[in-house]
């Protein structure tokens, strides 16, 4: 029996927040009580995260529950079917480069939010100038 491409997606959404937070996989698994293992489990999609579990996990760390669902595209018809959208699969390699992380990181670590805003609108300034 093959994972549910939704428990797939819900773990990649577990590990992308948890690498932007820079926690490890045993720091989350201290804080929630459970094993590094069982992480390892959840993200790659292999054990399904329980809706209490899921709570634990969005409040440890720091996102709605709904952000596990975030930008999932499969069939509402159908619970196995995932869209093959080359995008999506772009943007999500764009968010494991190691440079996509580090600006992330230090951008969550501007403490002042008008600071920040200002950085997001310079950042996207010079997207705009291609």
């Amino acid at each position: 029996m093959s994972a549910n491409p939704i428990d797939i997606h819900v773990g990649k959404r577990l590990r992308l927040r948890r690498t932007m937070l820079g926690i490890s996989q045993e720091k989350l698994a201290e804080i929630l009580g459970i094993t590094f293992q069982q992480v390892q489990k959840y993200e790659k999609g292999i054990n399904r995260v329980g809706s209490s579990r899921l709570f634990d996990i969005a409040k440890a760390l720091n996102v709605p529950v709904n952000f596990f669902f975030d930008e999932y595209s499969g069939n509402a018809n159908s619970q196995y079917a995932l869209a093959e959208d080359t995008a999506a699969f772009e943007h999500e390699d764009n968010l494991k480069n190691r440079e996509t992380m580090t600006l992330v990181r230090a951008y969550y670590q501007i403490s002042d939010p008008k600071v920040r805003k200002k950085a997001l609108e310079l950042i996207k300034s010079l997207a705009d100038n291609k």
